[in-house]
């Protein structure tokens, strides 16, 4: 088989996923191409595995700048995405696999025309709830089901991705004319919760299939680790929290609740953060600004003695995985597919968004060691990510 694999981003999680994909695909003797804009990220860094660039670094921003000042996503970047297609047309792939399609970095009424015409089978991972909505890729925190119906007068069109006037219902009426009518489609969701928000949207017609996200475990794993000694906490409970782009959404004010509440037997610790994160934070947390090194931050996941996910918004959080796999157990909100990846085992869920009940259950964790380590470590054994990568594999291989 030929597999074109198309993504916004070469980097994070959805850049890591596109590419295992690709390789597992390759190992079995299979031809992939991959496609993905250019960003900041890797405007100067490139990564390990090659790709085809969709356009320039100056081209997608003045698409995103398009987009900002118009509202119209996915309206934009005509010419690279004309010069994406014909090579796609060149390497006739029997195969289109969809990422991440919001970024300014692609024209999807020209990519969906193309589909159409050519009936290529499809497959489309939905990393986040943008497809169908006129917006947003998240709506829990607004509290909002108008995409269930029609979007309309959007409480998050100045959120990401930001736009000056709030076109909502009319991209609404886009993306359902775009990406319905595709003959042979398969959706791929991360997380039942998602699958179950997919099946109440106008993308209910198409087959769907859930396929975990997973994380490499000769990765993270446990690893002995002198983190609370380097930082004076080794007579603390150590509270941790890992994210990418802190807000309130991913529980940054819970955690500064936390720090004061819990007391001096215990010390919050925050991995992901930057400078403008760090002047927010109360002195008693420990700020650790984002690390590309995965040995270092195994050991922090290891220093843990419990890892608290409070995130408002998330599609299957892979951080939960890699604090198990890492021998940590998790305490959660019931956000998304967050609680999905936790079982009597290894940790706990809370009821949403109370944070008295989150402090119980983390003094009980710390005090009482419920869950082992080789507990933990046995759960995250469930989502190992070649194992993931071959079930895209072997999607790819049902007619």
């Amino acid at each position: 088989m030929k597999i074109v694999e198309i993504n916004g981003g070469v980097f994070g999680s959805t850049g890591r996923i596109m590419f295992g994909i690709a390789d597992a695909l390759t190992g079995e003797g299979h031809e992939t191409l991959c496609f993905s804009p250019v960003t900041t990220t890797n405007r100067d860094a490139e990564p390990e595995h090659p790709y085809n660039k969709i356009g320039s670094f100056r081209s997608r921003r003045l698409s995103v700048l398009a987009e900002r000042i118009t509202g119209l996503q996915g309206c934009f970047a005509y010419f690279a995405t004309k010069r994406m297609l014909k090579q796609i047309t060149a390497f006739s792939p029997d195969i289109i696999h969809l990422h991440t399609l919001h970024g300014g970095f692609i024209n999807l009424p020209l990519l969906f025309r193309y589909i159409k015409k050519r009936e290529i089978k499809v497959i489309w991972t939905l990393h986040d709830c943008w497809a169908f909505t006129g917006h947003c890729p998240h709506f829990v925190s607004a509290g909002c089901d108008k995409w269930k119906t029609e979007c309309s007068r959007c409480p998050l069109y100045h959120e990401y991705p930001k736009t000056l006037f709030d076109t909502s219902k009319k991209m609404y009426r886009f993306k359902r004319r775009w990406f319905l009518g595709v003959r042979n489609m398969t959706l791929v969701t991360p997380s039942t919760w998602l699958r179950d928000r997919v099946r109440e949207s106008f993308l209910s017609c198409y087959p769907i299939r859930v396929i975990h996200n997973g994380i490499d475990l000769s990765e993270f794993k446990p690893a002995e680790s002198d983190f609370k000694k380097q930082h004076d906490i080794e007579e603390q409970y150590m509270v941790l929290g890992v994210a990418f782009g802190w807000n309130d959404k991913k529980g940054l004010d819970v955690f500064c609740a936390l720090s004061s509440a819990l007391g001096d037997g215990y010390r919050v610790v925050l991995v992901g953060t930057d400078d403008a994160v760090d002047r927010k934070l109360p002195p008693e947390v420990i700020p650790i600004q984002r690390t590309a090194d995965i040995k270092e931050l195994a050991g922090v996941y290891s220093a843990a003695d419990v890892l608290v996910n409070p995130s408002r918004e998330d599609t299957f959080p892979t951080v939960n995985i890699e604090a198990l796999a890492c021998g940590t157990p998790v305490v959660t909100f019931p956000t998304g597919g967050s609680p999905e990846i936790i079982d009597e085992t290894c940790g706990c869920v809370t009821e949403q968004y109370d944070v008295d009940e989150l402090q119980l259950q983390i003094r009980h964790i710390c005090q009482n060691r419920p869950y082992s380590r080789e507990a933990c470590v046995r759960r995250a054994a469930d989502f190992e990510s070649k194992t993931k990568f071959y079930e895209y594999s072997r999607l790819m291989k049902e007619s």
